[in-house]
């Protein structure tokens, strides 16, 4: 599958909306996703497949020297394709131009899939948020790359 790595824009809403119902128990409306092109911390960007299709989207906020994924969503049909990757290595790439010395993103305890990728992407396990997810009730795990160590 080839795809481009791009800024998100409004003309990717309703995509991205109809992708967060698909994707997760608790959806980002796509109000939120629109509120999310105008915060001035906030960085998103988008996998459009050969079609012009969005197949994945990613974004996070930068505040002072951290960066904290708030979502990364895949096509059921483009997974396993390295979406998800290309995603995630823009976003280290803008958040070490920004100055951020860490990641931090969390993830349901059940998704294995997703752990295994932060994982290859050597984030770090390093706390759970009990009960956080609702919709089923889960635990989240909290994972941290650290992008530059104190001098």
């Amino acid at each position: 599958m080839t795809f481009a790595i791009l800024p998100m824009t409004f003309s990717h809403l309703d995509e991205i909306a109809e992708l967060e119902q698909v994707c997760f128990s608790m959806p980002w409306s796509r109000a939120s996703l629109q509120d999310e092109l105008s915060n001035e911390y906030a960085v998103y960007y988008v996998a459009e497949d050969g079609d012009g299709r969005v197949a994945g989207y990613a974004g996070m906020h930068v505040v002072l020297d951290e960066a904290y994924i708030t979502n990364v969503a895949v096509r059921p049909d483009a997974r396993r394709n390295g979406v998800a990757t290309a995603l995630m290595r823009r976003l280290e790439n803008i958040a070490r131009g920004s100055g951020a010395v860490r990641m931090l993103l969390e993830v349901r305890e059940s998704n294995s899939a997703a752990r295994a990728a932060y994982e290859k992407l050597d984030f770090k396990a390093i706390a759970v948020r009990p009960r956080y997810y609702i919709r089923p009730t889960e635990d989240a795990v909290i994972y941290e790359k650290i992008l530059k160590e104190d001098e």
